[in-house]
């Protein structure tokens, strides 16, 4: 199913195009840890995880990240649950709730609502082992050109993560523990 999946990302991603070398990039170095990650578990999907951690940002093509390529009209805090509609419009129910859950260590009902974001109020946050895997790997990469392929340190990644808040950060310091 692998080379399915890079022809769905060629569809929303197309080779050649603004957003295609920093969307690639990104889901490869995402892809490449979270599978890492992934073979230290016994009986785990990886056909899955790879796919859906080449997935997980795909709904980046509807939001407004002209610095990225992507030149769409959605806000870039939309771009999971944009993945999540395309995914589940191409049939792809499992790997779309990766998208919908994999923004930072997950997004709950009550972070929408207190920070008043431009989401349906509800909890996006990964519950699968898979998903948190995916989710984990993410927070090591950014989409920023000229540091693509740059792998953050532990130590910024909690900076990063722990200003949203203790809660996050204690997400994040329990996935390390279990996954780094």
């Amino acid at each position: 199913m692998i080379s399915e999946t890079y022809a769905l990302i060629a569809r929303y991603h197309p080779p050649g195009g603004p957003s295609h070398d920093v969307f690639m990039t990104h889901a490869k170095a995402v892809s490449k840890k979270a599978l890492a990650v992934a073979g230290r578990f016994a009986g785990m999907d990886l056909d899955f995880i790879e796919e859906a951690a080449l997935l997980h940002d795909i709904g980046i093509c509807r939001v407004r990240a002209p610095d990225i390529g992507c030149h769409g009209s959605l806000p870039y805090i939309c771009h999971g649950i944009a993945g999540r509609d395309i995914l589940n419009e191409e049939n792809w129910p499992r790997h779309a709730l990766v998208c919908e859950r994999h923004i930072g260590v997950g997004l709950t009902r009550r972070d929408i609502l207190d920070q008043k974001l431009p989401l349906p109020a509800l909890d996006m946050c990964p519950i699968s082992l898979e998903e948190k895997i995916i989710a984990y790997a993410d927070l090591f990469f950014s989409k920023s050109p000229g540091r693509l392929e740059e792998e953050k340190s532990v130590e910024s990644v909690r900076e990063s993560v722990g200003r949203w808040g203790q809660d996050k950060l204690e997400i994040f310091d329990s996935w390390h523990r279990l996954l780094g």
